[in-house]
């Protein structure tokens, strides 16, 4: 369904039940850009860490414009085994409502705006029809400007834009307006003395409309309600009408009556975005860091400047969020599934081992047939990334005795992919954990170099080309990192260009100890993988008005009891160590069969456990976990749950970091950087 500013007041009723009814809800959106200055490749090094590749974001991509916004709301029917979807497509455009309301500055990239135009993007609709919206800083501001002006009316009756002092003697009118004046009060005095009813002046600037209030408040305190309106084209002009005071009274209660519903239908498309927030449902994105940023940087507030911060401000919003290209991209999928952009996640979702979801179209709205591709459009874009969740969801339950071919959103198996959103081409941090720590990999193999302007990557390749194989990933015109693959080569390196002019070389140790002098942090984490929230209760406060009724606090671990409808309880055996804090850096110290279990809470190998965020290390050769389902005799405590948070670590997506390399929009990778094995699986705190 396609929602506008002409169809949007009514639809929102329809919205609003669509989302409350949804079992899990899938978004996505198309932007005016993707960075303001540095080349994609840069914008996203191989070796950021999640807080430079947020800064990076936060920089150069938050003065785009989210344009288009897919809503996908699937609920499952029991008695059809199948899922219904509403699909809706949001176009949207921060319209100024009046001259007090925000006047919203944006920027286009070139290359975004012409890719989207190849896909048929209707732009009109953006600018003409689009639905607008406000923050919740700049709807508060303009919440009070409301206010104010109602509480600046002179007495019961009396219209809000005449001041109390107006009314306390004559006006003093400049010399240059007095003609104009007058013959405004002769036009009065005839509507007062004729069978008229109203009479319309002629458009006129704002010092003269307020110097026709001031004289007519004083002139005729009583019997007329005068008003300023506003003609399609913009043009102001003041409405004079005959009235007695009761009729007076009702015209400026309708009056501030329809200001409120003028400022109410400014906060336009924030209230859908509100709504999700507030259903706590899980919301499903495929590569959706960008769009989760988006998304509260437009429709919230303006983004912390703190990654720890902007974490604590996103489980506000959204206190369940799942990435399904991160999803694709780790065990048990990930040797499965060899391309993970969109449009190929979806297609090899539908062969085996995997099979199609059963999925029908609600009554009433668009049925997207996958067939015949409608990429690019936010609401398809949606719709499928919910098929790939499905798809992947309802495969975990073959892990389960006996199979279960429908595995829900609410699912334990579902649990450690939980807020982690994939973070593009960083060779060794797979993903951003917004619900605890990030993973710290040793970079021990990592060198910083810095050198003349004029150097190309074949320059770096020659200065370390007795260390055989390296990788480059460029950070500006100047420096960059050389990662070597093997450690002890590190120290020879470093010795060779003791002496060198025209390049430096630093162990990434010394790059970040300089950097970390210059931007102290103020965060720590808890022994049990918590924040300290300096910010997270406020963060939630600025949410007001937007209460939720989540199952968990940033700061209260959660307790997870076995859920019911997933059938019997389910052990993982792994190959390797297993252990509870953190990834073990020897390698493996036992090996054999291993129980996954913590007083009732089960760990995850993503880095989040359901109870409390622990770490499974189980390495196989490859350098990331192998998990195989192994039956064992339940504890009573443990009957019928679903025993999947053991699922291995994502594996480290790569690229080549070649300067000056371009890019296509995110979705329409063709293909997938390899993972290497010259990377050791990373440190995590």
């Amino acid at each position: 369904m396609e929602v506008t500013r002409q169809n949007f007041k009514e639809t929102l009723p329809t919205i609003y039940s669509a989302i409350e009814e949804a079992d899990f809800l899938a978004i996505d959106g198309e932007f005016s850009g993707i960075s303001d200055g540095p080349s994609v490749s840069v914008l996203t090094n191989g070796l950021d860490t999640p807080e430079e590749r947020y800064v990076k974001l936060k920089k150069h991509s938050m003065e785009f414009l989210l344009f288009q916004f897919g809503l996908c709301t699937f609920r499952y029917d029991q008695t059809q085994s199948k899922y219904l979807t509403k699909s809706f497509n949001f176009y949207i455009f921060p319209k100024p409502f009046s001259r007090t309301s925000p006047d919203i500055k944006f920027i286009c990239q070139s290359s975004s705006i012409d890719f989207l135009a190849s896909q048929g993007f209707d732009f009109n609709k953006v600018f003409r029809d689009g639905i607008p919206y406000l923050n919740q800083e700049e709807e508060a501001h303009l919440r009070e400007q409301y206010e104010e002006r109602r509480s600046q009316s002179n007495g019961a009756g009396t219209p809000s834009y005449i001041s109390p002092a107006s009314a306390k003697g004559p006006v003093n009118v400049p010399e240059e307006h007095k003609d104009f004046i007058g013959r405004v009060i002769e036009k009065v005095e005839t509507l007062i003395s004729g069978s008229e009813k109203t009479v319309d002046l002629a458009p006129c600037t704002g010092f003269q409309r307020k110097l026709i209030y001031q004289t007519l408040n004083w002139r005729f305190p009583k019997g007329l309600h005068v008003e300023t309106v506003e003609t399609e084209k913009k043009e102001r002009f003041i409405q004079i009408s005959k009235v007695d005071e009761e009729e007076r009274r009702l015209r400026e209660q309708q009056k501030q009556e329809r200001e409120q519903e003028e400022l109410n239908d400014a906060v336009g498309f924030s209230r859908v975005v509100h709504a999700i927030s507030k259903s706590g449902k899980l919301v499903v994105g495929h590569n959706m860091l960008l769009d989760v940023m988006h998304t509260i940087h437009q429709f919230y507030c303006p983004l912390p400047e703190d990654l720890n911060d902007f974490k604590e401000v996103t489980m506000c919003v959204f206190p369940r969020l799942l990435d399904t290209k991160l999803m694709a991209s780790t065990q048990p999928f990930k040797d499965l599934i060899s391309n993970t952009s969109l449009a190929e996640l979806e297609r090899q979702l539908k062969e085996k081992p995997f099979k199609p979801p059963q999925v029908e179209c609600s009554e009433g709205f668009q049925s997207y047939d996958t067939a015949s591709e409608q990429l690019h459009e936010a609401g398809y874009d949606a719709y499928i990334t919910g098929l790939c969740f499905v798809s992947m969801a309802n495969y975990l339950g073959s892990f389960l005795t006996p199979p279960k071919p429908h595995i829900s959103a609410r699912s334990k198996l579902i649990e450690p992919f939980y807020n982690k959103l994939f973070l593009m081409r960083v060779l060794d941090i797979p993903y951003l954990n917004i619900s605890g720590p990030d993973l710290q990999p040793k970079r021990d193999h990592v060198l910083y170099v810095t050198f003349p302007k004029e150097w190309k990557t074949s320059d770096l390749y020659q200065l370390f080309s007795a260390f055989g194989n390296i990788q480059v990933s460029w950070i500006d015109d100047t420096s960059a990192f050389v990662s070597l693959s093997q450690t002890d080569q590190v120290q020879i390196a470093m010795n060779t260009s003791r002496y060198a002019e025209s390049y430096r070389i630093q162990t990434y140790a010394e790059y970040m100890q300089a950097k970390q002098r210059h931007t102290p942090t103020n965060r720590k984490w808890s022994e049990d993988g918590w924040a300290e929230p300096p910010y997270g209760s406020t963060a939630c406060m600025a949410t007001s008005g937007f209460s939720h009724s989540h199952s968990r606090s940033l700061t209260v671990k959660r307790s997870i009891s076995p859920a019911e409808e997933d059938g019997p309880a389910r052990y993982c055996q792994t190959e390797g160590a297993v252990t509870t804090g953190g990834w073990d850096s020897q390698g493996s110290a036992e090996k054999g069969v291993k129980k996954i279990k913590t007083d009732g809470d089960c760990t995850s190998a993503l880095g989040q456990g359901c109870g409390q965020m622990g770490a499974v290390d189980s390495r196989t050769s490859d350098g990331w976990l192998k998990t195989q389902p192994l039956q064992e005799e339940a504890g009573p405590e443990d009957t019928n749950a679903d025993m999947g948070e053991a699922w291995p670590q994502t594996s480290a997506n790569q690229s080549s970091g070649k300067k000056g390399r371009k890019h296509k929009k995110r979705k329409t990778d063709s293909s997938e950087p390899p993972s290497s094995d010259l990377f050791d699986v990373p440190q995590v705190w």
